[in-house]
């Protein structure tokens, strides 16, 4: 089947490397996402009245409101908790980006499938620049 054994050779070569990579890779992956299911966002707005965090999924795990909230007409909170938590997404989402591109590196298309993924569910909006990270 095999001409000669130098040809052999490098195809054993080049099966070894690919599936060395594949392990590289698998490894990789399994260290990002461990990483990634431990990051939160956080955000407090602009008067820290409103402080969220959400975890890895964008979901709200924890809320603090300043006793001041309670001299203000509660629309007034509510939007601000809005805010905050997409400021608090916006956050996870950096966290993420940085994650990523850090594991994988800026021109990897799964790093890039992976931040737009996260940025398609958590969707920050033009509002999360009004609340601090």
């Amino acid at each position: 089947m095999w001409s000669d054994e130098a040809a052999l050779d490098a195809a054993a070569r080049r099966l070894d490397s690919w599936e060395s990579s594949i392990v590289e890779r698998a490894a990789q992956a399994k260290a990002l996402s461990a990483q990634v299911q431990q990051l939160t966002g956080t955000a407090r707005s602009p008067d820290l009245m409103v402080e969220v965090t959400v975890d890895s999924a964008g979901m709200l795990v924890d809320l603090r409101l300043d006793e001041r909230t309670r001299h203000r007409p509660a629309a007034d909170t509510a939007r601000q908790i809005l805010e905050t938590t997409r400021a608090a997404c916006s956050d996870l989402l950096r966290q993420m980006t940085e994650a990523t591109t850090c594991a994988l590196g800026d021109d990897d298309p799964t790093a890039a499938a992976l931040v737009d993924s996260y940025r398609r569910r958590l969707d920050p909006g033009p509002d999360a620049s009004n609340a601090r990270r």
